[in-house]
């Protein structure tokens, strides 16, 4: 008959065990939709990743807004509650000097994120994202954005007038479309399709993953192709929650999922051509937009992002200065 203690180890054990499995777990959330540039990253992050961590643990991922939309993933990741997460503007709404990735055509080709990156993510930015409590590992890609519209196509600025636009969380999108006459509506990913359809929405602006993935060209009669913001995607996790990983498990998934970026990059630069070609042939008018009239127009929200956040000023002259080869 088995002794109190050995009952007692065996309780213990039991209750153990599916903390223990749990932990062998990394759960990875996104908002993308299935074929969308986040799952692609994501997938191809997870397969690197399980090949180094082996026995150790297992990268699983949560598309389609699974998890939360960015803001709840964000927080769940502050509180330890999420693994990873990609975040992309939403980060401006956390460490304000983000906001430089808001700034209209700040970021000329991927070359050039390439030297941002180096010179002014990881110097700088990523040390003010893990203060409030993210710990980056890696920049990736959510791409060059454009605008569909149910109104008219958008070839200036002031076609913009009077558009109900969805936005994604971060107030500086918010300024920079209100600095073009539009009317622009924060909202999650995940609201955008039935807020197109039903015309509580008259427009959006993503990257052609995004739109094509979200479906999109379904509800929408223009896209119009401005370029009008780059947006990079973070791998990011919470800085307490990654710093109880063991070292080796650390290293696997940092390795991981800076090796990932350059399958990012090619992914996105061929998705880029390929969907353009799917949405011209799904029936939604295609326009090229004038994109200096843009540039003309943005130049109030560069003078007002440099007034409120200094420090992020400082880092869109720094990123300018590191484009002039481009």
């Amino acid at each position: 008959m088995p002794s109190r203690r050995h009952l007692l180890l065996a309780a213990l054990a039991a209750g153990a065990g599916p903390h223990v499995r749990a932990q062998t777990e990394f759960k990875l959330g996104h908002v993308g939709g299935p074929g969308s540039l986040f799952e692609l990253s994501a997938n191809e992050f997870a397969r690197r990743a399980n090949e180094k961590l082996g026995s150790r643990g297992k990268v699983v991922v949560y598309g389609s807004s699974q998890l939360g939309g960015d803001r709840e993933m964000l927080r769940k990741l502050r509180l330890g509650t999420l693994d990873f997460a990609i975040p992309s503007t939403v980060m401006s709404s956390e460490v304000e000097a983000f906001g430089m990735f808001e700034m209209p055509y700040l970021v000329k080709n991927r070359e050039h994120m390439k030297k941002i990156e180096a010179e002014v993510v990881w110097p700088a930015l990523a040390p003010m994202a893990e203060a409030k409590g993210y710990k980056l590992l890696a920049v990736w890609e959510n791409g060059f954005r454009h605008i569909t519209t149910n109104t008219r196509p958008i070839v200036k600025p002031v076609d913009l007038r009077g558009v109900k636009l969805r936005v994604p969380e971060g107030k500086w999108r918010v300024k920079m479309f209100q600095a073009y006459g539009a009317h622009p509506t924060p909202m999650a990913l995940s609201e955008v399709f039935a807020a197109l359809q039903t015309g509580v929405m008259d427009g959006q602006e993503n990257p052609l993953t995004q739109i094509w993935s979200s479906k999109f060209q379904e509800v929408q009669k223009y896209l119009s192709l401005t370029g009008h913001v780059y947006t990079p995607a973070y791998l990011a996790s919470g800085a307490r929650r990654y710093g109880g990983f063991p070292p080796g498990v650390q290293a696997a998934l940092a390795q991981a999922a800076k090796e990932t970026q350059a399958y990012v990059y090619e992914r996105a630069a061929t998705l880029d051509n390929e969907l353009l070609g799917k949405i011209r042939t799904s029936g939604i008018k295609v326009n090229e937009s004038d994109k200096d009239a843009f540039v003309v127009a943005s130049r109030s929200v560069y003078e007002e992002f440099g007034r409120e956040v200094p420090p992020g000023g400082l880092l869109v002259e720094k990123a300018v200065a590191l484009g002039r080869n481009f």
